[in-house]
């Protein structure tokens, strides 16, 4: 069984205004309004390639309960924890302002709404993927993930951590099977720059000396380097196509090595899948159909490095 966790998701408004000027009243030629948070697309994506999860996390106030009928109505299972106080946040995103947005808080999350939650990972089995996906909210400690992984240790959870700095650090020297950062990402985790795939091979291998299962780092265009489990280093160029949103392909791209995993056990097969879920979700306004990923594969070649 598959579970992401989504701390703090959203709906993110998404619209294109035209001429956007500062200090005066702007209408927007369109609209659309989504669930957001960075677990919440996995399961999206997930599901577009036929695989079931069950989206976990916390909502609150009348935003909350939009998220959750929203994500039932695309067919989602979701085990929301609701909030006491306070509402689900709303992220607006300019569709055609170089990815301007701004996005809310979000609520408090109390103690014991995260014991809670704590709780009700421990039915969690041996061989189930938990992802821990995107930002910690300010009401939590920066080690949460952590606290989650270290409550998880020892059971045969495969712990995906999609997250970046100090709350990657904290999640690493308990061997998550899976780290994904992109390229800004891991130089910044390292204090580098990594202009190119080559650049980009030894600190992921590092990261897998500092604990990760797998380390893969996303590069846009110039494809994905996977420092696998299996102590060899993969790497895989990005197939052609047109860039229409790269929003949430990162998400797509995890969720796409989860499933390969899950499905051959196979690293390489793994990696093809996850770039081909990322590349063709960059292809697309949201997230690609399984059709969409499944016509990408063939030109996907993943070499040893």
């Amino acid at each position: 069984m598959i579970y992401t966790v989504t701390l703090n998701p959203s709906l993110d408004y998404v619209f294109t205004v035209p001429d956007f000027a500062t200090g005066k009243t702007n209408r927007s030629r369109e609209e659309a309004l989504y669930p957001g948070g960075k677990g919440i697309n996995v399961s999206l994506m997930l599901q577009h390639l036929g695989v079931h999860s069950t989206a976990l996390g916390f909502v609150a106030g009348f935003t909350g309960q939009e998220i959750t009928a929203r994500l039932q109505d695309l067919g989602l299972t979701t085990d929301f924890l609701e909030l006491p106080e306070g509402f689900s946040r709303i992220n607006c995103k300019f569709r055609n302002l170089e990815s301007t947005e701004i996005n809310g808080s979000g609520p408090e999350i109390p103690e014991r709404s995260f014991e809670e939650l704590l709780h009700k990972l421990d039915g969690l089995l041996s061989g189930d993927v938990l992802f821990l996906c995107g930002s910690i909210p300010a009401s939590l400690p920066r080690d949460t993930y952590a606290r989650i992984a270290e409550r998880l240790s020892g059971r045969g959870i495969l712990l995906v951590a999609d997250a970046t700095g100090e709350v990657l650090r904290k999640v690493l020297p308990l061997h998550p099977f899976l780290v994904k950062p992109n390229r800004d990402e891991l130089g910044a985790f390292f204090g580098v720059s990594i202009p190119d795939r080559a650049s980009a091979i030894p600190y992921a291998k590092k990261l897998r000396d500092l604990g990760a299962a797998n380390a893969l780092v996303s590069l846009g265009g110039d494809g994905a380097v996977l420092a696998a489990a299996d102590g060899r280093t993969y790497l895989a160029g990005a197939p052609r196509g047109k860039l229409v949103n790269a929003v949430g392909s990162g998400d797509a791209m995890v969720a796409g090595f989860a499933a390969g995993w899950q499905k051959t056990k196979d690293a390489r097969q793994a990696l093809r899948l996850s770039l081909a879920c990322g590349s063709a979700s960059a292809f697309c306004e949201r997230f690609a159909s399984r059709e969409q990923v499944e016509a990408l594969l063939p030109g996907i070649e993943v070499r040893e490095a």
